[in-house]
């Protein structure tokens, strides 16, 4: 994204999970099952003590074993399965944003502030975040810079993606394409460093013009989109989700407009609403700002929406790790 263009200039010509959740097993050796809650232990340990028959302890330690006097027996003293979906547990709920911006612009009738989803984008410019004060900022989401070209690797990618999930997050990757470079060389190294989660977010494609980049070349249309057709298809095979296309207005229009219709977009517009920049153009994500100011980041911080309802993000959400697990 433009805030994290001169990562270009930093390194030369090429610059620019889901935990599965087992049920209960028995482990012999201790005469326990390894997985159940300490208050399931308890009650075994109970429903020993009380002289229940073995069978009827052993439904509490091995929920497969189909006896239905004993399933009826340990029904009252056996807690409901709770939901443990990764989506359900940790990104049900939509916090309500409260950034700042250090350059305040005023949208008019459509702003940012009318949309229910927030999320922000970083790279290795915004050093170590604290993602807990982040999140509690409003940000539900957020796109961390992973490579640029086909040797460089964000040297904050890794911590960004460990600590964004566990301060609850929903999180995906960027790739800065770089025009110097076989898009298949760069899919080869995205991949390579990516993983492969379904629960992520649709990996992105960033396309713009950047005066910063060591490589000064500007394709032509037909080439620019043969080469994003190629990363793209790449990568749709692999993650299984359509790639999101980040782009900025010159490069919009020297390029995209009326092509990919059948892709999401992730609109730069900071100035005026996406509506007027691009018009015709649906888009999923609009960054409109690259000044944000929040509680958890040192210095500024790119800032976007979501385009829907907290409804929509959440079935919006659902169809993306439905097509991901398939």
């Amino acid at each position: 994204m433009s805030s994290n263009a001169a990562d270009v200039l930093k390194v030369g010509p090429s610059a620019e999970t889901t935990a599965s959740v087992s049920g209960p097993r028995p482990d012999a050796s201790v005469g326990k099952v390894v997985g159940l809650a300490e208050e399931q232990q308890s009650e075994i340990a109970e429903a020993e003590s009380a002289d229940i028959d073995a069978v009827k302890v052993s439904a509490l330690a091995a929920p497969d074993v189909v006896d239905e006097p004993a399933v009826k027996a340990v029904a009252l003293i056996t807690p409901p399965t709770p939901d443990v979906r990764p989506e359900t547990r940790r990104y049900g709920a939509v916090q309500r944003q409260r950034f700042r911006d250090a350059k305040p612009i005023n949208f008019g009738k459509r702003k940012p502030a009318d949309y229910a989803v927030h999320g922000v984008d970083v790279s290795r410019w915004q050093g170590d975040i604290n993602w807990a004060k982040l999140r509690g900022q409003g940000a539900n989401f957020v796109y961390i810079k992973a490579t640029d070209g086909g040797d460089h690797l964000d040297p904050m990618f890794r911590k960004n993606w460990r600590e964004a999930d566990r301060a609850g997050l929903k999180r995906g990757a960027y790739h800065f394409f770089y025009w110097c470079r076989s898009a298949s060389s760069q899919a080869d190294w995205f991949i390579r460093n990516v993983p492969k989660d379904p629960n992520a977010l649709p990996p992105v494609i960033d396309v713009e013009w950047n005066h910063l980049s060591a490589c000064k070349k500007r394709p032509s249309r037909a080439t620019v989109l043969e080469k994003m057709q190629v990363f793209m298809d790449r990568l749709e095979a692999h993650y299984g989700q359509r790639p999101v296309i980040y782009t900025a207005p010159d490069f919009y229009g020297d390029n995209l407009r009326g092509a990919f219709e059948a892709y999401p977009f992730w609109l730069r517009a900071v100035a005026q609403h996406p509506s007027k920049v691009y018009p015709g153009r649906d888009w999923v994500f609009w960054q409109y700002s690259g000044s944000g100011l929040s509680h958890g980041v040192k210095g500024q911080i790119d800032l976007n929406v979501f385009y829907g309802s907290e409804s929509d993000w959440r079935r919006w959400l659902g169809r993306q790790e439905r097509i991901a697990a398939n």
